[in-house]
């Protein structure tokens, strides 16, 4: 059945009941997803000849197959078509810019002394979280401040108040000492919940909390003590004087306002907590060519809201969005109070909004100039290798590939791709070199630059095109080795073998002098010092270790963890598969008690007490 046929079978078949959709094209890949209340009307409208809608034109021409999820509401569909396009990031939807979690503080508030860590993922354990941020030097920033006001512990000692001697951190006031029973359990968590109180914004609570404990302090004649309050006062009235109070109402608000320019599309949340400007992070979208105002909107706020810490009362937006009513539905599900989403057209309230589409376009305006140099040089790299290789084209392709060993133990290689100067993660791959050629370096060169290119003939000969196959399809404009001669001739009979040695350029890096080999130059090339050409070559060849080198880590560990229970008597795989699923490390099983231990399946209690003695 022809393509277009199948597809008119799927339209004449679509239920008339709320759902999702997804648009795939002719490689299996998620190109659009949407939500409807009625799938056969809203799926079928795609297809109308009437249609005049540029994007909608484009994205029609890719599609080859459409499927459907029916939910039983439409807020069951929104919550599903927000997770389908986390999941598949599809072309055709607009979507925040970055591939990346945003990083969060969380405050491991479940613990009895709770510690103060940087997360890019929310789990449901009992810590409060606030983010999210789009600057985790930002988030660093805060909590370096934040930690000479609140000392909270960063150490993953256990608490028990009868430690020797406190580290360093203690020394320099930067930890109150539980550990050596300087601060009590009670006083502790009192400091910690002062942190959490200033990061929802209660900064002035936190200011009369402090004030009346110190007063208490020097009544009792805890001069010392109150001496500390004293300092922590001063601290963080110098940070909340900084805060513009913009509410009288000392409201819980967040402001969203964007810009567009040229394709592009940034915008701009204003944190507003008891009525004072607590911070603003701003975040660029993609996908929003010829998408109107209103869509933009509700597509940030689904998305935003999805990931955020915590939702206000109030969000205040610079137009109606044709959803409202479900998005608010489901704000309010998550916040467990009503939630409203308000379009101010006066007074103080559009005032915000203003301010905020204001710092949006400026925003814009730096980070498209950002983007602009950044592109001018990188096209003056490519030029400049393409002049220094002897290259008929700039390498638009570049994939660099390096190897990590220790004795030929848990060797790997790694695989990077810079598209046009930039790094594409999605395209880096990962190699774990067996047999006898993981105990040389040129040996596993030899099998990871193989592997790859018989992937790519795979590609060749696979009807239809298989699942990850459009990676191995694409070939390189320049293949780059981390090495010397030995790696290049590594590289040239490897492609050699595959017919593709005319087809793909090839050059290895010499990492002492920086040197680059070729096989048509019997002398090594020297980019200038401070040529654009060699700052690239040189970060996609650290950007290659260091990808190998994370792997070959999580190797080692493994290996590690395996021959540790591997050697306790009546410990199997199945045994130590079972202890590791249930406790996530050797470290957590060696705290857990011998009960603990007996009660995952299949492990007797003789067991247990050799694994607790052992261990």
């Amino acid at each position: 059945m022809s393509s277009p046929e199948r597809l008119l079978g799927i339209l004449n078949n679509l239920p008339a009941r709320p759902g999702v959709y997804l648009m795939k094209n002719g490689r299996g890949e998620v190109i659009y997803v949407g939500k409807a209340i009625n799938l056969r009307s809203r799926v079928r409208s795609y297809f109308h000849n009437s249609v005049d809608y540029p994007k909608v034109t484009r994205m029609v021409r890719h599609i080859e197959e459409i499927e459907f999820i029916i939910t039983d509401s439409e807020l069951e569909a929104l919550i599903l078509e927000m997770n389908l396009i986390k999941r598949y990031r599809p072309r055709f939807n607009v979507r925040l810019k970055d591939d990346k979690r945003y990083p969060y503080i969380k405050v491991h508030w479940a613990a009895d002394f709770p510690t103060v860590t940087i997360t890019r993922r929310m789990v449901k354990d009992g810590s409060r979280y606030f983010g999210p941020y789009t600057s985790a030097w930002a988030v660093h920033q805060t909590l370096d401040l934040l930690r000479r006001i609140f000392p909270y512990l960063t150490c993953n000692r256990e608490i028990t108040g009868r430690d020797v001697r406190a580290c360093l951190y203690f020394d320099i006031k930067l930890c109150g000492g539980p550990c050596i029973g300087a601060v009590g359990r009670q006083d502790y968590r009192a400091t910690i919940q002062g942190l959490v109180d200033f990061l929802a914004g209660h900064g002035s609570q936190v200011i009369d909390q402090l004030q009346k404990a110190m007063l208490a302090a020097s009544e009792e004649l805890q001069f010392e003590r109150a001496a500390h309050l004293r300092d922590q006062l001063t601290a963080i009235r110098q940070v909340v004087e900084k805060q513009k109070v913009v509410s009288m109402a000392g409201t819980d608000q967040d402001v969203i306002a964007f810009a567009r320019d040229d394709g592009a599309a940034c915008a701009q949340v204003f944190f507003i907590r008891d009525g004072k400007l607590i911070g603003r992070e701003h975040f660029v979208l993609d996908g929003t060519e010829d998408e109107d105002c209103t869509t933009i909107i509700s597509e940030f706020v689904k998305q935003f809201y999805d990931d955020a810490a915590y939702v206000p009362p109030e969000v205040l937006l610079p137009d109606h969005v044709a959803e409202a009513d479900i998005i608010e539905q489901w704000l309010a599900k998550r916040r467990g109070t009503k939630v409203s989403l308000r379009v101010p057209k006066r007074g103080q309230k559009r005032e915000l909004v203003k301010m905020a589409s204001t710092n949006a376009a400026e925003t814009l305006s730096v980070l498209r100039s950002q983007w602009e140099a950044d592109q001018n040089r990188f096209v003056q790299a490519l030029h400049e290798l393409q002049v220094a290789l002897g290259l008929a084209e700039p390498p638009g392709r570049i994939e660099c590939y390096d190897i990590s060993t220790i004795q030929g133990t848990a060797t790997t290689g790694s695989m990077v791709v810079f598209a046009q100067g930039v790094p594409r993660k999605s395209d880096y791959r990962r190699f774990i070199v067996r047999g006898s050629q993981a105990s040389s370096d040129l040996e596993s060169m030899r099998q990871v630059l193989t592997r790859r290119f018989n992937r790519w003939q795979a590609t060749r000969e696979a009807l239809p095109p298989q699942k990850g196959d459009a990676v191995w399809a694409l070939l390189p404009d320049l293949l780059v080795v981390d090495g010397g001669l030995g790696q290049l001739g590594v590289a040239v009979e490897v492609l050699s073998n595959v017919g593709l040695l005319e087809r793909v350029p090839v050059a290895a890096l010499a990492k002492q002098h920086e040197e680059i080999f070729i096989p048509a130059k019997a002398e090594s090339i020297l980019l200038p010092r401070r040529s654009q050409a060699l700052y690239l070559i040189q970060r996609i060849r650290d950007e290659a270790h260091r990808f190998a080198v994370t792997h070959h880590r999580e190797q080692r560990e493994k290996a590690g963890v395996a021959s540790v229970l591997d050697s306790i008597p009546g410990v199997g795989p199945k045994r130590r598969i079972a202890l590791l699923k249930t406790f996530g490390s050797v470290n957590r099983i060696r705290t857990a008690t011998v009960e603990e231990i007996a009660a995952v399946p299949g492990l007797p209690l003789q067991v247990a007490e050799i694994i607790k003695a052992l261990l």
